[in-house]
Order: structure tokens, then sequence, then C-alpha cells
């Protein structure tokens, strides 16, 4: 029993100095994180995946999630954008100076060989072609019944579209063992962008004593992981009203023995995508993540048959082992044309 105690203690260690190093190093995620899992909130919040309702079926059945290649995404710009910021940044000699010496003062080097492992991910086109992602939204109250119009929109021409309701938990060892990251999106005015690295040197200067304390190669891991997520998790601020949060999958860099990818056809497109598990059958350490677990509600976008597909997902959420499945079914009647 001890022993287990000791374990707890250590995890929840663990987790309170990540808090802090995301603070540090990638200010903009850990604001929003906090502001949306708030102190004294349970620790799963709300979101939404808005999708077809061919994919979400194909989601419950076979309680797997779909990872797209980020090249396929929607955005077309996508890590390009981010990618843009920081290289603006980075190619002012005096600014990447001022950014590495910063941290050299607790880790020497350990910027540069961050920046360097960078680039030659970057360079292989293993981060801008082989980094694989799904989007989900914030979810409010307001949306329960009808979803954002916005979101339904974006299926313009599709006759069935649905909105998949997941309570997606703060802290997951099931996103743990399968090494996810689970990240807000930031939507970067060009002078909010110009201010992204300089907050982090601020950051930095102000945290010296705590960063001394830390490992030079997890200070490497941090500095290679907020350029991943300034690629990743960075849109154009005309997506804003998205509100979207990424689970991002590099199986390149951080490959998990519980996620397997599969040749798919989407949109007519032949495409690699990777099948994320939401099933506890298949590793104990995903019962957090299990579809039962984490399903909310389903609504039905606008649709000339809402009856039928509520019978549909009714039927497959049951046998999924969500309980009371068909009461969890909401009929959008938002008057837009299909």
């Amino acid at each position: 029993m001890q022993n287990e105690v000791n374990k707890q203690v250590t995890s929840e260690d663990r987790h309170a100095r990540n808090g802090i190093l995301e603070g540090i190093f990638i200010p903009h995620a850990r604001r929003r994180r906090d502001q949306f899992y708030q102190p004294g909130t349970p620790n799963s919040q709300r979101f939404i995946h808005y999708t077809s309702a061919e994919a979400a079926i194909k989601i419950i059945n076979k309680k797997r999630l779909w990872l797209r290649n980020s090249a396929c995404m929607a955005d077309y710009r996508e890590v390009q954008h981010g990618f843009s910021i920081l290289l603006r940044y980075f190619s002012v000699p005096s600014q990447a100076s001022a950014f590495k010496d910063a941290i050299n003062v607790f880790a020497p080097g350990a910027a540069d060989e961050a920046i360097k492992n960078f680039d030659k991910w970057w360079t292989s086109g293993t981060i801008p072609f082989k980094t694989f992602i799904a989007s989900v939204s914030e979810h409010d109250a307001d949306e329960d019944f009808h979803g954002r119009l916005s979101m339904w929109r974006a299926f313009h021409g599709s006759t069935a579209r649905v909105g998949l309701v997941f309570n997606i938990p703060f802290q997951s060892p099931g996103a743990e063992a399968m090494r996810l990251i689970f990240s807000p999106v930031a939507y970067f005015k060009d002078a909010e962008a110009d201010q992204l690295v300089p907050q982090v040197i601020k950051n930095i200067n102000a945290n010296i004593p705590f960063l001394s304390s830390v490992g030079r190669q997890e200070i490497v891991n941090w500095v290679f992981a907020m350029l991943l997520l300034g690629v990743t998790c960075v849109k154009h601020e005309g997506f804003r009203e998205e509100r979207e949060w990424r689970v991002v999958y590099c199986p390149h860099l951080y490959p998990s023995p519980l996620i397997e990818s599969a040749n798919e056809t989407v949109g007519g497109i032949p495409q690699i995508v990777f099948k994320l598990p939401l099933d506890k059958s298949l590793n104990p350490v995903l019962a957090d993540l299990d579809i039962s677990n984490l399903f909310e509600r389903l609504i039905i976008g606008p649709s000339p048959f809402p009856v039928a597909m509520a019978d549909a997902f009714a039927d497959a959420l049951t046998k999924a082992g969500v309980a009371d499945a068909d009461k969890k079914l909401f009929i959008s009647n938002i008057p837009i044309r299909s």
C-alpha cells in the first residue's frame, strides 16, 4: 500500500511540475487550459467533435477515433502558418541569440540542441507531413440542443452531420500511455505572434531558480515541445470561432503500440490514418477514454433524415456500452438547408 501511495504522490508531483513548465514554455496553452479546466470544477470538461454521420457511426461501432494527416485538414496552410511565425522570429540573429542565451544560463546548449532536432524533423518532412490530428471544439451549455451554426456550415452540402459531445479529462492515463498531446489551438494576430517567444524569454528569466532544478534533457524536451506545438496548434485568427483543441499524435517521434494505422479513403482521397482506441477491452489503461465513459450526448445536425439517424445512433451507442443512449440524442432544429 505504501508503494502505491508513493507512486500517486510521484504522479501528482510530475503533473504539477509539467504544469509549471508548460506555463513557462507554452504560456498561451497553459492559460487556456487553466481557463477551461478551472480549479474546483470536474476533472473532465465538455468538448464536441463535429463530423459526418458516416464517420460518427464508425467511431461508435469500432470505438476508434481517426487521426488524420495535418496535410489533409480543412485549413490548407495548417502547420505552415505556425512555422512562418517561428521562422520570422528565429531568422533574426539577435532574437535567436536572446532566446538561446536565456536558456544557456541554467542549461548550456539545450536550446541549440532542441532547435537542431526540430529542424531535422521539419526538413525531413516528419513534422509537416507525418503528424496526425483529431479536432474537437469547446462546447457550451447553450449549444446542447442545437450545436454551433458555423460548425454545421463547415459541412455544407451534407445531409448527414452530427456532433459527438465528450467529457474529456484534464489528466488521462490512457492519453499518456498513447503518447498523445492534447492542446488548445492558438489564434494569433500578428502583434500577438510577434510576442510569442519574447513572452517565453520573460517567463524563463522569472523562473531561473526553478528551471535550474530541472534536468538538461527535460529542458531540451520542453523547448522542442514549444516548437512542435508552435506549428501544430497555431491557426490563422480567422478560425478563432472554432475554439478548437487538438489531439496530436506523432508516430515517428512518440510511437505507441496502442495506436494502429490504416489505409483509408476520406472524401475520395486515399490516405494513411491512425486509429485512436476508445476501448478499455484493448488495454485497461484506456478505461478513462472508453467511449462509454467519454460520451455525453450526440446532436444530429440539420438533416431531412433525423429520425432514421437517431434510431441508428441509439442502437450503436447501446451496443458500445452507453446507458440510456436514446435519452442522449438531440436533433438540432436550426432552420438551414442541408
